[in-house]
């Protein structure tokens, strides 16, 4: 009897994070039971954003050190055959330079270096900390990286909501040029400017919180370590301005000797962000979490190999955006529905992965808010608003696809040729064309905007694919252009397609 063979191990996965103080690199393999097991970590505290808010740009020297330990960095990854999502946050973000960088990872280190929103870094974070946390249990959380301050409301794994402060523990010590001794009229500066941002970023009525806000980051690990003199336990708002208080106060010499040096100079700036932070969301004490960013990277990729996972937080984002530029939600909904559909009964068909699937609702249900700025050309408005939008859990490459299937829900078909697909590689526009054609047929098939269509199913013949409609109103203008998409449809499928409508009481 052949012996049987060895179950497939699953992949390691990889999480790259190029922060403002430090560089950081987890491999990690997921377990049966859904949890994670790190097999190596590694961390570089070579400052990507060291300068970066001073003068805007990542300096020639920075960007050298940064390429060397990405480079190692890919090296691990390429051995160990991860799967990888690399990311910079704040001090990227805000260096003019960032788009040369970004190039010449790609170019030198063969890595794809995401540079994350604000709200992006949020929501990872939040993932990271909250894995597997019961569904109904309410977080309030909070990190402190170099260049910003992460805050986020949670019920469950689930973000309810994600502020992104320009506030961090480097770029204020740069502003304030407190990594030496920090004057009572520094101190009384930087309370007031971390208290004014707080007051402009975050929104005057919050709804109730825990009374227990969680902090993630190394600095907070540090400040909350000191206020309790490394006992453990939680740090209360007294002892935190206690801890603000004696730290400023503190000769360099002696905070260097307390703190790893480079922590040392920023150590105050990040005590006063913590202060601040949680005086004005009202909370008792700050509880240090082990986890952050790196784990929230590991988790989303986790959660992107699974392809039955159910996942409502896309559509949910969209629907918000959608709200913001007071979209036809009515018709969104039934564009996204009916895409939907079709992208399920036409799998054989399509052969596109289950994980864009949330991709194509996310396109169809933001169609149309090219709309606020003007009718006219609207899908082009529609393009260039999804491109700019901050969608928490899509990479920027993501957007970018969605917002090519979003443009060509109308006018110009998505061929190969036609201008608006430049820029695509053969897969991806292979990809945007397919999904653009589903969501041209879903839109047409709701051009009154009256949703007559209650339901419909797809059925397979050899050359033709039929849509059973389903109605309970008249159909005249869906069909006259939905019969405008035939022609397209076998271009793109190779099948001609018909419709059989169905009265509601049959």
């Amino acid at each position: 009897m052949a012996p049987s063979a060895r179950p497939t191990p699953p992949p390691v996965l990889a999480a790259i994070d190029v922060g403002t103080n430090a560089v950081r690199l987890e491999l990690a393999r997921p377990d049966v039971d859904g949890s994670l097991e790190t097999l190596h970590q590694e961390r570089d505290p070579i400052r990507p954003g060291e300068g970066v808010f001073a003068t805007g740009e990542m300096s020639p020297e920075t960007a050298d050190r940064l390429l060397s330990t990405l480079r190692r960095y890919a090296a691990l990854c390429r051995r160990h055959k991860a799967q990888v999502r690399a990311v910079a946050t704040s001090a990227l973000r805000e260096a003019r330079n960032r788009q040369d960088i970004v190039r010449r990872v790609h170019e030198e280190a063969g890595l794809d270096l995401e540079v994350v929103s604000g709200k992006e870094e949020a929501r990872l974070i939040c993932l990271g900390v909250l894995h597997r946390k019961p569904p109904n249990a309410r977080s309030l959380l909070v990190d402190i990286g170099g260049g910003s301050t992460e805050v986020a409301i949670a019920t469950g794994e689930k973000p309810d909501d994600l502020w992104s402060l320009s506030l961090g523990s480097v770029r204020l010590t740069e502003v304030f040029d407190t990594s030496r001794k920090v004057t009572p009229k520094q101190l009384r500066l930087m309370r007031g400017f971390v208290n004014e941002v707080l007051h402009k970023t975050l929104p005057e009525q919050l709804p109730p919180l825990p009374r227990v806000a969680l902090g993630s980051s190394g600095t907070i690990q540090a400040v909350v370590g000191y206020a309790v003199n490394d006992n453990g336990g939680n740090a209360t708002v007294r002892q935190l301005t206690q801890s603000v208080e004696t730290l400023a106060a503190m000769p360099p010499e002696r905070r260097r000797k307390r703190f790893d040096p480079r922590r040392a100079d920023i150590i105050v700036a990040g005590a006063v962000i913590l202060e601040g932070v949680a005086r004005h969301l009202g909370v008792e004490s700050i509880n240090v979490v082990n986890r952050g960013l790196r784990d929230g990277l590991l988790v989303d990729l986790l959660y992107r190999q699974d392809e039955t996972r159910d996942d409502h937080s896309l559509a949910d984002a969209a629907l918000a955006i959608g709200q913001r530029f007071f979209f036809d939600e009515k018709h969104a909904r039934q564009v996204a529905r009916m895409s939907l559909a079709l992208f399920d009964g036409l799998a054989a068909l399509h052969q596109l992965p289950l994980s864009v699937r949330p991709h194509l609702e996310v396109a169809a249900l933001l169609h149309d808010i090219g709309t606020a700025v003007s009718h006219e050309r609207h899908h082009r408005h529609t393009y260039y608003l999804i491109h700019n939008a901050d969608i928490p859990g899509l990479a920027d490459r993501e957007r970018e696809i969605i917002a090519r299937v979003a443009r060509y829900h109308r006018r110009s078909q998505p061929e190969l040729s036609h201008s608006g697909m430049a820029g695509l590689t053969p897969s991806e526009a292979r990809r945007v064309r397919k999904l653009a054609t589903l969501l041209r047929l879903a839109n047409a098939l709701d051009h009154s905007h009256h949703q007559p269509i209650r339901d419909f199913k797809v059925t397979h013949g050899r050359d033709i694919v039929t849509l059973h409609l389903h109605a309970k109103q008249p159909l005249d203008l869906e069909l006259w252009n939905a019969e405008r998409e035939v022609l397209h449809f076998r271009k793109v499928f190779g099948k001609r397609l018909a419709f059989q409508v169905h009265s509601a009481g049959r």
